[in-house]
């Protein structure tokens, strides 16, 4: 596992619930399938600029992600062109930079997005029917 799927990951558990402690950040992680350990998780919190609050870890707006550009930067850079096929969504990159595209879009979270899988100047974005990945399409073209 990547340090960027893991703080995705962190980022997700602390959005969609309170948490007070690293041990509890621990173990909602485990839940998921994402073991680590407490040296790593403070790492990344730091990395995150997540802050503890009364109300558990959060995330101040405002704060630049700690892993690389934003979407509309690496669509503007590397989409080479965006097609629908059912409830999936294929996009075309430069060689190379599918994986930058890919991470830059699971770090998004649309609700729409099911999940991404890259090779090398391709990404399969999956959602949940066509109306949805013609949506996501219109979204990301409207980065570039």
């Amino acid at each position: 596992m990547n340090k960027a799927y893991r703080q995705g990951q962190i980022l997700r558990v602390i959005e969609r619930q309170q948490v007070h402690t690293q041990d509890e950040l621990a173990r909602e992680l485990a839940k998921i399938g994402v073991q680590t350990t407490q040296v790593t998780l403070s790492r990344d919190i730091r990395d995150l600029g997540l802050a503890k609050t009364a109300a558990g870890y959060q995330r101040f707006a405002g704060e630049a992600p700690a892993f690389g550009p934003d979407l509309a930067t690496i669509t503007n850079e590397f989409l080479t062109d965006a097609r629908v096929a059912q409830n999936l969504l294929v996009l075309r990159t430069s060689p190379g930079n599918a994986s930058s595209l890919a991470s830059a879009l699971d770090r998004e979270a649309w609700e729409e997005v099911i999940g991404t899988l890259a090779g090398d100047d391709t990404v399969l974005v999956i959602t949940g029917d066509s109306a949805q990945a013609a949506a996501v399409r219109d979204r990301i073209l409207g980065l570039a």
